[in-house]
């Protein structure tokens, strides 16, 4: 016991939260397979890779635990190794070290919402929109949010407003969420516009529509096109979110997997 307490003062509260991440990713490769979905052959070298790197990056913080940079990147590891808190408490001390940092930090409202913070990660994206108030894909963030703290109506008429049309497929991403579409009505605007080899319209489409059919209680459905999403292998514009559907399609599979 004696031996035990002097290791957890050896070790600095990050490092702790750090094994406890490995702990939780070994344990999830020991786990039942009544338990686990059957995971891609690519995922368990994903795990490995992220968590290298979050090793390397937890280093440097060591070093200079001052330097924004570090905090961001760290933080982005932990969100995509599933260690929403620890994401979140990386990303809050990048603004307290700089406030600036405040209003452009939309993944902080992601990791918010992964936390369960939906109130804050609302909130948060309404910063980011006051900040960049072109892309909508901020404004179905904040819906989702806010629809878990206020319900669909309220989350509804609070829409996020915006002037001007920005990329495929979120004009009708964004009306499916506001009531004015349906999913099928979504994948046949993108059918129409001859945009069905488009991965990051593909991935974009499959990602949200399967958000929203989540939402709606369509579990099946969405379990379907968040691993339509993820199988859309990520290009250098969506590697960041290819990484936050991958965390959404693992949760409601590993949901899915216990309930059978």
């Amino acid at each position: 016991m004696q031996t035990r307490a002097k290791l957890r003062a050896m070790l600095s509260p990050f490092l702790r939260r750090f094994a406890l991440i490995c702990l939780f990713w070994t344990a999830g490769c020991l786990a039942s397979l009544a338990a686990e979905p059957e995971w891609p052959a690519w995922r368990a070298e994903l795990i490995q890779k992220l968590t290298g790197q979050l090793k390397d990056v937890n280093e440097k913080v060591e070093k200079t635990p001052t330097e924004p940079a570090h905090l961001s990147r760290r933080g982005d590891l932990c969100l995509f190794l599933g260690a929403f808190p620890e994401a979140v408490a990386d990303f809050e001390k990048m603004i307290e070290l700089d406030p600036s940092l405040d209003a452009p930090h939309w993944r902080l409202g992601i990791a918010y919402y992964f936390a369960g913070q939906f109130a804050k990660s609302a909130k948060q994206f309404e910063k980011y929109h006051a900040y960049d108030g072109h892309d909508r894909e901020n404004g179905i963030w904040k819906f989702l949010a806010q629809e878990k703290v206020d319900g669909i109506a309220k989350a509804r008429a609070e829409m996020l407003t915006y002037t001007e049309f920005d990329r495929e497929p979120f004009p009708a991403l964004y009306e499916m969420y506001a009531g004015k579409r349906t999913p099928e009505e979504v994948f046949a605007e993108i059918e129409k516009k001859k945009l069905t080899e488009d991965k990051q319209v593909m991935f974009f489409g499959n990602y949200y529509v399967g958000l929203y059919e989540l939402m709606a209680g369509h579990r099946q459905r969405a379990l379907e096109l968040l691993r339509k999403a993820v199988d859309v292998r990520p290009e250098p514009e969506t590697v960041y979110m290819w990484n936050v559907a991958r965390l959404h399609w693992e949760r409601l599979a590993k949901e899915m997997a216990k309930e059978k």
